[in-house]
Order: C-alpha cells, then sequence, then structure tokens
C-alpha cells in the first residue's frame, strides 16, 4: 500500500514541548487550585471522566483490518498512576484556564487510559502553558508563559493525591513533553532521595530530553534514580524521544541532543530495555484527524474499522541510538508496497508545509510504544517490593 504524507497544521498541534530548561522552575504559590475537590481532576478511579473513554483499537494486520481489541479496566490493580498530560490548551491566555475542554479529554484518552489496565488513574487539571505560549518558539521568541504557575498546580495535586487519594500504594509517574518537564521536576524535588522514592513503581518520562553522562545510566537530570535497563527492575526511569530512523536532530534540535558538555540524551526503549538491538513496537493511533498520532487516513486498504483507535503491532521497529550528544528512539517502519497496510506513520511536525527537523516525531512519542509501556508498567508492579 503506498504510504500517507502526514501534516498536521501547527494550529492542531496538541503536543508541542517546552524550550525551558528542566528543573529550571520554582514552585508557585499559594494560589493553587483546590485539588482536594474532584473537579480539579482530569481522571480519577472510577469515574465516567476522560479517562473512561472508548479506546477499543481495531488490529492492523498486512491483510488489512482485523479483529476489534477491547479494553478491560482493571479491577483491582496494585499501583497507581499519576499523569501529567502535555500542551494541549487553545485558550487564548498564555497560561489555561482549569476547564476541560477536547484536547484534555482528548490527550488523556489517547496517552493515558490505556494504562487503566494496569493501575487506577490519576490526572490533574493544571494552568499548563498553553499553545499559544508554545508557538512563540516558531516565531523565533522565547516561549511566554509562566511554567512556575504550571510546575505549582502539579506539585499542589501531587500533595494532595498523596495525602488524601493514594492511601499509601505504590506510584508511577507518567508524563509527556510539558508534562514530562514537570515530572521532572517533581520527581528531584519531592521524591528522589527522600522516603516516598520508595514507594516509586517507576516514572514514564517521554518527550523531553532527560540527560545522563555518556555510557552511564545514572546522573544528569536526576542524581541517583537510574534509567530502567531491565522489564523487573523498579525505582527507574523510563526516557526517550523519538525520531525517524533516517533523520538525525539537527544542532539546534528541541529534542534528542544534549547541550552539556559529557551529557547525552537518555533513551530507554521500552521493547527492549537496556539494548540497542532493533525491537518491534505495539503501537496504538488515534484514527480521527488529531495530532496526537491520528490524521483521518486509511491504515489499510480492506476489512472493516469500527473503532476510535488503531493498533498496529509489527508495523514499526524501534532502536536506542546514542551518538555522543544525540539519543533517540530511532523508529523504522517496516513498509511493504505490495499489501494493504500503510507504508507509513504519523506523528511529524509540520510548519508551513515543512517537516520541523529538531522535533522528531513528538507527536507519537507515547502511542509508538504504547502496548510496550502498558506491559512494562504490569511488570514492573508484578515485581515491586517496597
Amino acid at each position: 500500500m503506498k504510504g500517507f504524507v502526514v501534516k498536521p497544521l501547527l494550529g492542531a498541534v496538541a503536543a508541542l514541548a517546552l524550550g525551558a530548561p528542566a528543573v529550571a522552575q520554582s514552585p508557585a504559590s499559594a494560589s493553587a487550585p483546590d485539588y482536594a475537590q474532584d473537579t480539579a481532576w482530569l481522571c480519577l478511579p472510577g469515574r465516567k471522566d476522560a479517562c473512561a473513554a472508548s479506546i477499543a483499537a481495531t488490529t492492523v494486520t498486512p491483510s488489512g483490518y482485523g479483529a476489534v481489541e477491547p479494553f478491560r479496566p482493571a479491577k483491582s490493580p496494585p499501583v497507581d498512576c499519576f499523569y501529567v498530560y502535555p500542551t494541549v490548551s487553545r485558550d487564548a491566555a498564555l497560561n489555561s484556564d482549569m476547564q476541560a475542554g477536547p484536547a484534555e479529554f482528548g490527550v488523556a484518552a489517547a496517552q493515558f487510559a490505556r494504562f487503566g489496565s494496569v493501575c487506577r488513574t490519576f490526572a490533574p487539571l493544571y494552568r499548563q502553558v498553553t499553545l499559544a505560549g508554545i508557538s512563540r518558539r516558531f516565531e523565533g521568541k522565547p516561549a511566554a508563559g509562566d511554567y512556575g504557575q504550571a510546575y505549582g498546580d502539579v506539585l499542589a495535586a501531587w500533595r494532595n493525591f498523596l495525602g488524601t487519594r493514594n492511601e499509601g500504594r505504590p506510584f508511577v509517574l507518567i508524563g509527556h513533553s510539558q508534562g514530562t518537564v514537570h515530572l521532572q521536576q517533581l520527581l528531584v524535588r519531592e521524591i528522589e532521595g527522600k522516603p516516598i522514592g520508595r514507594r516509586m513503581v517507576s516514572a514514564l518520562l517521554i518527550g523531553f530530553n532527560t540527560l545522563v553522562p555518556k555510557g552511564k545510566t545514572v546522573g544528569g537530570t536526576f542524581k541517583s534514580t537510574p534509567l530502567c535497563t531491565r522489564p523487573a527492575q523498579t525505582g527507574c526511569v523510563v526516557a526517550y524521544v523519538s525520531y525517524r530512523a533516517a533523520l538525525e536532530p539537527p544542532a539546534n534540535a528541541l529534542f534528542g541532543r544534549a547541550a552539556t558538555a559529557g551529557m547525552t540524551v537518555a533513551c530507554t526503549n521500552p521493547a527492549a530495555l537496556g539494548s540497542t538491538r532493533p525491537a518491534m513496537l505495539h503501537s496504538y493511533f488515534y484514527v480521527a484527524p488529531t495530532a496526537l498520532g491520528g490524521n483521518g487516513r486509511p491504515w489499510a486498504q480492506t476489512g472493516t474499522l469500527s473503532t476510535p483507535f488503531v493498533t498496529t503491532g509489527g508495523l514499526v521497529t524501534g532502536a536506542c541510538v546514542n551518538r555522543g550528544p544525540v539519543g533517540i528512539l530511532a523508529l523504522r517502519v517496516n513498509a511493504d508496497p505490495k499489501d494493504v497496510r500503510a507504508d507509513d506513520i504519523p506523528g511529524d511536525v509540520v510548519r508551513e508545509g515543512v517537516v520541523q527537523a529538531g522535533w522528531g516525531t513528538h507527536l507519537i512519542d507515547v502511542n509508538v510504544a504504547q502496548g510496550d509501556l502498558v506491559r512494562l508498567v504490569a511488570q514492573q508492579a508484578r515485581s515491586f517490593r517496597p
């Protein structure tokens, strides 16, 4: 099947990242929302909310659309997942309000709801820096917005989660892009080296540079928290930014290239922890036209599609590549023009018809390996010993 060209409009980009360095903002404040109120949360366990959306997926095979994969939430999961979503707000202000709209609901369904098969799902709303603030980077201006306020909200939600909702259970941190930036700060300031750190199963910090010394698995962004190198390991970090394998992050890349001497960008392939070998990725993509991995084009030429997601195990191969300061999860599409399956994937950030080379396949960082991430959390939860 012929490949399709993915050209999301800048105005539809729902996962743009920060240009600010991690662990650079100070916590904001006494004016944080009241997270004792359930209305301040995008996802809470047992509630009909963003994480209770329909996320059944149709299997895409070389023969066409196949069986529907239903979604089954866990009845009594052993761990909690705390998720901070990426930049999605279309509010006109540089920081968002606390009202969830289609963008917030959509990103939770696309990136986080599937983890409900292995954990209880918690996701706070927060006054994030909006697309309006982030898009200034495309104009050559510094990204604008109050990152301290955004982090302060995440911090307040975290403290409410620990104090009144978590009940002393093990937890997993999950973030993408701006969400990862805030969780990096949270891990450094509130978790690493503290008693609460003994309850951290893992942290999935995706879509923003996590730095480590070249050839090492600890140091850099985190002083003592290592990268995950085997599936049964806990108390560790899964971190990567994704790029098409044929592309090298340019010198001015926003993702995938460390600016600090002696450092590289961490890459932990959730399908092959501790290895640089290529591994088939278990992907889930939105079908509808969104900037979260869907573009409305067909994924196959035969069969029936009746779900909001497709799952494309075996279509994409990922391998960690580290060369000096560069660190990426390099993606290859296993295309076969003779079969009926799509020969390409979405994920590029495109502005005015030009692929933004320094962003990689940022829009699908989570979804391209989502099945592997969910499976990894399940295995880590089984292995966890406080």
